[in-house]
């Protein structure tokens, strides 16, 4: 009896991935990994093989319901184990620079959720380990995942193209409203030791990173402003790294809860930014636009599918701002997707994120954005908050 023909598919070299953390970012970095394989044409296939947590019945669970081979409650144990190729760190920041670090050193390519670490002195370490490791092979990428957007690949494809001429502004929001409600517990977001910063980080790396991407050049000054809101809340449960708790059941917030700052690009280009968790109303609103003597460019978090463009050099009589769909077959990303108008979302930037490592794995170029890209953002937060901490003190107005 004829034996049938092994697929495709299953001859292809895998690519074994193991992950740590299992929260959020883990669940979207799972989908990313589960779903890459069964829509693009990859040069490796992508196995899940194992998952790290401290709490054995819950990452037993995410196992579980993520579709992971083996789970793991050390992630020691994880970075030893022969079936793993690719560490995929989505952990607190506070544990990057160590899993990074050991992963690379274990001859394991890693991907590290943004930010890339907590501080400027652990993301140099990083970013060292990963060009030595570099020589041997191995490839780190951070986790930057609206560059995987169609819409801001596309506008950063219209602006290397020149079709917005000589950049002159950029100005980005990324507006949150999840800590209003000052009974909002204390979690580990809101704590310094584990978080690093607080909006800052969480929210403002990604729209450092958007800035700089889509300009295609990098920041070199910035003035800034932060403030902390609301500075005790509950209790939630055990908090690693507490050090002060009121007779109340309350503790300490330790990071910012809104960021303001101005910046100018390498270029000479202006730029403004706002990150904030306190925009009562706005769940999940980032927004950039792109002014140049030639045109502009506007894209929206919450029109995740779509791109505004205004030709400057058009016509006044019939110029301004229209909407490109971002759905068609080459734009980037779609080729492997549904008909035109059918919209893609918030999950399929993880797919894309591990398309792009999997093909760079496979061919032994750089990824990007890369642990050099993660620390040069590392380094403008740094900035943001000393020159928080210079402008702390307002010079009064007259009136």
């Amino acid at each position: 009896m004829a034996q049938p023909q092994q697929s495709e598919e299953a001859g292809k070299a895998p690519l074994r991935v193991g992950m740590v953390g299992y929260a959020f970012m883990g669940a979207a970095h799972s989908q990313g990994w589960r779903t890459v394989g069964r829509v693009f044409d990859l040069p490796r296939r992508p196995v899940l093989a194992a998952i790290c947590g401290r709490d054995a019945d819950a990452v037993r669970r995410a196992a579980d319901r993520h579709g992971w081979a083996a789970a793991e409650t050390d992630w020691r144990a994880l970075i030893e184990r022969d079936d793993v190729d690719l560490v995929d760190i989505c952990t607190p920041g506070d544990s990057h620079a160590e899993i990074a670090v050991a992963a690379l050193a274990a001859g394991k390519h890693v991907l590290c959720e943004k930010p890339l670490a907590n501080t400027v002195e652990e993301a140099e370490r990083m970013a060292l380990a990963a060009e030595e490791a570099h020589q041997r092979g191995q490839l780190a990428m951070v986790g930057f995942n609206y560059r995987r957007v169609p819409a801001t690949a596309l506008a950063r494809r219209m602006v290397a193209e020149g079709r917005l001429g000589k950049l002159r502004h950029v100005r980005v929001t990324y507006l949150q409203d999840w800590l209003v409600d000052p009974e909002f517990p204390l979690t580990w977001r809101l704590r310094r030791e584990q978080a690093g910063s607080g909006s800052l980080g969480d929210l403002g790396a990604h729209i450092i990173d958007l800035a700089q991407y889509l300009a295609g050049e990098p920041l070199a000054g910035v003035s800034a402003l932060t403030e902390t809101f609301v500075r005790e809340r509950p209790l939630a449960g055990a908090v690693k790294g507490l050090s002060a708790v009121s007779e109340a059941g309350t503790g300490q917030v330790t990071v910012d809860d809104a960021a303001l700052f101005t910046g100018r690009l390498a270029s000479g280009a202006l730029a403004s930014f706002e990150a904030t968790r306190y925009a009562t109303g706005r769940k999940n609103s980032l927004r950039i636009e792109l002014n140049g003597d030639r045109g502009s460019l506007a894209f929206d978090l919450e029109r995740l599918n779509e791109l505004s463009f205004h030709d400057g050099t058009e016509p006044g009589t019939h110029a301004g701002f229209r909407r490109i769909l971002v759905t068609e077959p080459d734009h980037p990303y779609l080729d492997a997707w549904w008909p035109p108008g059918h919209g893609l979302g918030y999950e399929h930037t993880f797919v894309h994120q591990a398309r792009d490592l999997v093909h760079a794995i496979a061919s032994g170029t750089d990824p990007s954005p890369s642990f050099a890209d993660g620390l040069q953002v590392q380094r403008v937060l740094a900035a943001v908050e000393e020159s928080a901490e210079k402008n702390s003190v307002y010079t009064p107005i007259a009136v």
